[in-house]
């Protein structure tokens, strides 16, 4: 017998053999709905998109036509695609930090021993699981110049209130407010998870030489917060650049004089309004490369600090 042959480890058993092949096509035939979702539903419009991003497509006629980069230059041509993404970008740069910096001292709060927590947790966490159709009906009631809890708030200090979705200046404010108070409940409950993973042996520490409770959390709370500050942080910016349903309920056909234009707001009007989808097509594609680049730096930034730790 051959050195190779001796050193060469056993087969197994046919029996072991067989209930390792039968458990692969059962692992297969389980996965196999959630991948020809992916693929029908996912995939397939993916690649559409990009392809037809590069051509000249009537939905009516149902002709193709290869048109190369004329429908980018077209929406940059155009000034409400460049408004749509300014506003993208002020409501990004308004609703992301402010929710966070809400969302860590919520969590800090529900973080301590205090009567009725899981209620308290529970009502800032329902908002981000109630559907935006519905609280956006309900701020809209709120927002409403005559009647509304708002403007009747500022009557009792002599403030008149103003048209909030319909004045221009206060459609885009009143969609951030509403977007913030929706997004904090995620933000709290991923915090919340973190600082209950942070050593308690840190604050007895602190304790012990005198620091008082702001030194502590900057000392202590928000460097240990940092991993999840980062993933809140990018998390955040992407669901903020796909800002739609609230835009749509709240401030119809892009709120007054497109005041509350956003890019996914544009990108429905585009292919469903005008029927242009090439356009639209090219309008997603821009889209995703702004989220590509935010996933990338979020990616960079959660793997440098995961090597740090």
């Amino acid at each position: 017998m051959s050195v190779a042959s001796a050193s060469r480890a056993p087969r197994p058993p046919r029996r072991r053999r067989r209930l390792g092949a039968e458990r692969r096509r059962a692992a297969y035939l389980m996965l196999a709905p959630s991948v020809i979702h992916l693929i029908w539903w996912i995939g397939l419009p993916v690649v559409a998109t990009f392809g037809l991003a590069f051509t000249d497509y009537d939905i009516i006629a149902g002709t193709v036509e290869w048109a190369g980069l004329d429908n980018f230059r077209q929406i940059f041509a155009d000034d409400i695609w460049n408004l749509s993404i300014w506003h993208t970008v002020v409501f990004t740069f308004f609703t992301v930090p402010v929710a966070m910096a809400i969302a860590v001292v919520i969590a800090v709060l529900l973080n301590q021993r205090i009567k009725a927590l899981a209620w308290y947790r529970a009502a800032f966490f329902m908002p981000h699981i109630t559907a935006t159709v519905a609280i956006a009906l309900v701020w809209m009631w709120m927002f409403e110049p005559n009647l509304g809890l708002f403007n009747l708030l500022l009557g009792w200090i002599g403030v008149n209130g103003p048209a909030w979705l319909s004045d221009p200046d206060w459609a885009m404010p009143a969609v951030i407010l509403v977007s913030i108070w929706k997004g904090i409940g995620l933000k709290m409950l991923i915090y919340l998870a973190a600082l209950q993973n942070i050593p308690h042996d840190l604050y007895e520490a602190a304790n012990i030489d005198g620091a008082s409770g702001p030194r502590k959390f900057f000392a202590i709370t928000l460097p240990l917060l940092k991993p999840a500050t980062f993933f809140v942080f990018i998390v955040s910016m992407i669901d903020a650049f796909q800002v739609f349903d609230q835009v749509y309920v709240l401030t119809p056909d892009g709120g007054p004089a497109n005041s509350t234009t956003v890019m996914t707001y544009e990108i429905y009007r585009t292919a469903f309004g005008e029927f242009d989808i090439s356009a639209a097509c090219a309008q997603s594609v821009v889209l995703f490369a702004f989220l590509l680049v935010l996933t990338v730096i979020g990616r960079r930034l959660t793997g440098k600090d995961g090597d740090e730790a």
